[in-house]
């Protein structure tokens, strides 16, 4: 890891005003860089309220107040955001559509008290498969607009995006919380389970603790942890005691129950991973959860690859030499992160995709229609060659 993501990461463990975690890594510090992952990790609200305390001769002036600016203008967007919320209840309300918030505001107030600490791109929002036609209409009459691009991969099997032109809002609406084949509770129980937010003065309905949490730990485990915010968040989730021994379901018991065996994996891999990196105190319930030899080599995968993805976001010139690697290598670790991640089924799945035909395939070796089927034994050959001839 560079030195600026050391400083990074130690900033968030920060406690008390003790700079004595980080103050080995303030020399030499490269603090253009340094504020470039603050950006790219969304955790820039975090740091400020950390280093704001901070003697200002230890930090340079000018990154205290590129800090505070980025910090000042998140509020009034989360301040924004928490508006429309409000709205939204409301009008759903009104046409007797449940709804529940998955993140945003209401998520920043419930997991660190203070909207103004936590980023939110824009507002999502879970309801039942059966309600989305309803909810599109409803959506459209109020001034929103079905964003044309929707990435057919993921988005299509998970959420469709609306943008509304004038306020400049992007809500998300889902109908599940976690891509196939990953089990999860029915909307029912997942209502059943809801909390009520204190943020607003109209109530704003989100998930319960145990459903937070695993839909948490789910979402930033499919995206590889790549941005600390989303660990953060399981970080203070563990230190305000949400998830302990006083939660009404056993995590171990809950994630059989509703998302299957692979949750397992990704409970234990992410406990293990703010543990290490977050110094995040996992107690006597769910401490034996780490301790799997899948689970310690996905967590060295993973911090490859959140220093992988700042790498190729902000600038591979601003990483040391002796850190620099190919973008063909970085990539490398991309894939090696993300399989590792799936269940037996998902890689067989992925491996039967791979031995698909597909349109190079044709270009490279044309068949009549009568002997497509040898597309099938032959694909390996033919992407070799393809290999081989561009070499």
């Amino acid at each position: 890891m560079p030195n600026e993501l050391r400083l990074l990461v130690e900033i968030m463990k920060m406690k008390n005003d003790s700079i004595e975690s980080f103050k080995e890594f303030l020399t030499n510090t490269d603090w253009e860089l340094f504020l470039q992952l603050a950006m790219h990790h969304r955790v820039y609200p975090l740091i400020y309220s950390k280093l704001k305390k901070v003697d200002e001769r230890l930090i340079p002036k000018y990154v205290i107040e590129n800090l505070y600016q980025e910090y000042k203008k998140n509020t009034f967007k989360m301040l924004f955001l928490s508006g429309e919320m409000e709205n939204l209840s409301r009008v759903f309300d009104e046409n007797k559509i449940r709804l529940l918030f998955l993140k945003g505001p209401v998520i920043a107030f419930d997991i660190y008290g203070d909207i103004s600490l936590r980023t939110s791109k824009d507002l999502d929002i879970l309801v039942q498969k059966t309600d989305l036609n309803r909810v599109e209409e409803l959506l459209l009459s109020y001034g929103y607009e079905r964003e044309e691009f929707q990435d057919k991969v993921e988005k299509s099997k998970l959420h469709i995006a609306y943008f509304h032109p004038q306020k400049k809002i992007e809500i998300e609406i889902h109908w599940r919380l976690n891509l196939p084949p990953l089990k999860e509770p029915s909307f029912n129980e997942l209502w059943n389970r809801k909390r009520v937010s204190t943020l607003t003065t109209y109530q704003v309905y989100f998930l319960g603790e145990e459903d937070l949490f695993l839909f948490l730990i789910a979402h930033g485990s499919r995206h590889g942890w790549f941005r600390l915010r989303w660990l953060a968040d399981i970080d203070q989730l563990i230190r305000n005691k949400l998830i302990s021994s006083k939660n009404r379901l056993s995590i171990k018991a809950y994630q059989h129950q509703h998302l299957g065996g692979k949750a397992d994996l990704l409970i234990d891999h992410s406990l293990l991973l703010a543990s290490v990196l977050m110094k995040t105190p996992i107690n006597k319930e769910i401490h034996s959860l780490t301790a799997g030899k899948r689970s310690r080599k996905l967590t060295h995968l993973a911090i490859k690859y959140i220093t992988v993805m700042g790498h190729l976001e902000i600038n591979e010139a601003k990483f040391k030499k002796n850190q620099q690697s190919s973008i063909k290598s970085n990539l490398q670790w991309t894939f090696n992160y993300k399989f590792s991640l799936k269940s037996n089924l998902e890689k067989f799945i992925y491996l039967m995709k791979l031995l698909k035909p597909n349109s190079a395939d044709i270009k490279t070796l044309k068949l009549p229609k009568s002997l497509h089927f040898l597309y099938y034994p032959l694909r390996p050959f033919l992407w070799f060659w393809r290999r081989t001839t561009n070499l």
